[in-house]
């Protein structure tokens, strides 16, 4: 068994959810892996044929 990866876990309350050190340490374990999967399922990539549409829908050149 792998021993908690604190120095992660402060990391990412503190770094990334910008949470006061007091609304980290309130937290359950349960509660900040929630957040964490939460926010890695937002941030999927697009696919190839999304991607073509939007630079169709959208082209950088506007002349």
């Amino acid at each position: 068994m792998q021993p908690f990866p604190w120095k992660q876990a402060i990391g990412f309350g503190l770094g990334v959810l910008k949470l006061a050190p007091d609304d980290f340490w309130r937290m359950t374990p349960r509660e900040l892996a929630c957040v964490i999967e939460f926010l890695g399922r937002r941030g999927a990539p697009l696919d190839r044929s999304r991607f073509e549409e939007l630079m169709r829908r959208y082209p950088d050149d506007r002349r």
